[in-house]
């Protein structure tokens, strides 16, 4: 297990730096609809949990875009006034996590939606009556190879995580992998 999971950080981490070198402008790049950059950390900590979720089923890694990011910007200053749990019109897969205080991290967002994978049942391709795994299908779905999020703090204090995926999964009458 422990080599597994050395193994997982490695090509991680290695896969990481090999985007950076590829596209080292990307990461410090301003976008049309970003207002502000997201950190290095930040973006780490959501391609890492996102991968490890996604290495459980030997899923190909995601890829973190900026274009994605911006967009999620973007929707997560629209709802700062709320903090409401809306959807963009957007194409793209989107998960949304909101949490009371400023305190909630990118692990925790995404530890939330992939604890919907206990409700999905692949067999039947369905969620469970009255759950939602949505958020877990989107997260690892096969086809989908990039993701971008951002995180904000509402008005009120409370915290407002958007993550964009493309391209987008849930595709009624296919299963995510």
């Amino acid at each position: 297990m422990a080599n597994t999971t050395n193994l997982l950080l490695s090509l991680l981490l290695a896969n990481l730096l090999f985007s950076s070198l590829i596209h080292p402008s990307e990461s410090t790049a301003v976008h049309r609809r970003s207002t502000k950059s997201t950190s290095a950390a930040f973006i780490n900590e959501m391609l890492y949990n996102h991968n490890m979720v996604r290495a459980s089923h030997n899923l190909p890694y995601f890829s973190w875009s900026p274009t994605l990011a911006s967009y999620a910007r973007w929707w997560a200053n629209q709802r700062r006034g709320d903090c409401a749990l809306i959807h963009s019109d957007s194409n793209y897969g989107e998960n949304i996590f909101w949490g009371q205080g400023d305190g909630w991290t990118a692990t925790e967002a995404v530890e939330e939606w992939a604890a919907e994978g206990a409700y999905f049942n692949y067999w039947s391709n369905t969620c469970m009556p009255n759950r939602d795994c949505t958020h877990y299908t989107q997260m690892v779905w096969r086809s989908t190879t990039s993701v971008g999020c951002a995180r904000i703090k509402c008005y009120d204090g409370d915290t407002f995580i958007v993550c964009e995926y493309a391209p987008h999964g849930n595709t009624i009458g296919q299963r995510p992998y």
